[in-house]
């Protein structure tokens, strides 16, 4: 996403509408000559694509839109690796103390570089030139990383990238979300609840899927103390929703008065499924966590009847939604529901264990970590409906079949 100093908005009224570009032939040779200059720069340093950006963004008054471009290139498809003989520190220490062993001595006699460079090519299967050394010294410096994968995007996929991150940048200072989700399809529902799952996002949830639901959210300026991070969570949920097919979105948020003084003033935005905005983000599965991911990798090689599945139903509770990471069932009928608790956070986990215990149901199977102080959280394990499972780095499906059976 862009950072506030390169969103672009303009007020209608109290309505704050945020700068997109239009998809045509103007926009697409900026969003190709930005893609090309990054393109151009592979195996090269970021300081020097830095500067060859921001060369293109000469004297124009519209410069935010170049410069944009070249923050989600290089934030989004650029990987910047260090490139160094030796870890830069140890190499730094290398160097200084060859350097501090030195004494000058008449005739020539070789630097401190030749003799660092010859010293890690006897040590290593590779000859080290001593300019590698002198690169490699401080190359763990971000100017100094090296450009070594540029995964680009097409023309106008950069175009849209902009847009939505234009969007997504009014959610910074949200202080009240509210979703209207109309009647869509089930999967639609459960991607997008899933984001707000993962984000951790204070959701009120009413509604059904029949009928639709309404999703509030409580944004960053709400909280005791405005959290940025909590407002890029939001933001990033944003392209999760594009997932579905119906809604409307009303936010209301508290900007900066533009006379420079300390007062607020409070602005409406509005947004819906006729938006025009494209998302990147895969409609396929998406996992809390890397417990989870390598969870479903295990239980792929585990031979057993029972089937492990991802799109599992919502379970309604008051106020909101539980949404279980997994189900499982057996061909003879049997349906249970595994829900993996490994997030650290006191408010989480009282959530979690709350939403369990409201949902009315004792079909629940319930992993929890090791490494979760469920005493400090205020929490009992007694309160929940079915078995629980300990794990600690990684949950075994021996452990979870050993609870089935």
């Amino acid at each position: 996403m862009l950072p506030t100093e390169l969103l672009i908005h303009r007020y209608q009224g109290e309505t704050l509408n945020p700068h997109r570009l239009p998809v045509d032939e103007s926009t697409r040779r900026r969003s190709a000559i930005a893609i090309e200059t990054v393109r151009s720069h592979q195996g090269k340093t970021q300081g020097e694509l830095s500067k060859a950006l921001t060369e293109l963004e000469g004297s124009s008054p519209d410069f935010k839109v170049d410069r944009g471009f070249g923050h989600i290139l290089q934030k989004s498809f650029c990987t910047f690796e260090i490139v160094s003989p030796l870890e830069p520190i140890a190499l730094r220490q290398r160097v200084f103390e060859t350097a501090a062993q030195d004494r000058p001595s008449p005739g020539s006699t070789p630097t401190t570089l030749e003799k660092v460079a010859r010293e890690l090519s006897k040590e290593g299967d590779q000859e080290v030139q001593p300019d590698q050394v002198r690169q490699g010294l401080y190359a763990d410096l971000p100017e100094n990383r090296i450009l070594t994968t540029f995964d680009a995007p097409d023309i106008d996929a950069l175009i849209h990238r902009y847009n939505l991150s234009q969007v997504q940048g009014v959610f910074y200072r949200a202080s009240h979300l509210v979703i209207q989700a109309y009647r869509n399809d089930p999967g639609e529902y459960k991607l997008l609840f899933r984001y707000l799952k993962l984000f951790q996002l204070m959701t009120y949830i009413e509604g059904d899927q029949s009928q639709g639901f309404t999703i509030t959210i409580d944004g960053p300026t709400s909280l005791f103390k405005p959290s940025t991070r909590y407002g890029l969570a939001i933001a990033k949920t944003i392209p999760a929703l594009l997932h579905v097919s119906k809604w409307s979105l009303t936010a209301t948020l508290q900007m900066k008065d533009l006379y420079g003084d300390r007062r607020t003033l409070e602005r409406q935005f509005t947004l819906d499924s006729n938006c025009g905005l494209v998302t990147h983000y895969a409609p396929g599965k998406v996992y809390d966590s890397m417990v989870e991911e390598s969870f479903v990798k295990r239980w792929e090689k585990t031979k057993t009847e029972w089937k492990l599945e991802r799109e599992v139903d919502l379970v309604p509770i008051p106020g909101s939604v539980a949404i279980p990471d997994f189900r499982l069932v057996h061909p003879d009928g049997r349906n249970l529901i595994l829900e993996i608790i490994g997030y650290w956070r006191p408010e989480y986990l009282r959530k979690k264990f709350a939403q369990i215990r409201k949902s009315g149901r004792t079909d629940w199977v319930i992993a929890i970590s090791q490494r979760l102080n469920l005493e400090k959280a205020g929490v009992n394990i007694n309160e929940l409906p079915g078995p629980v499972v300990w794990f600690k780095e990684k949950l075994q499906p021996k452990q979870v079949l050993a609870v089935l059976d």
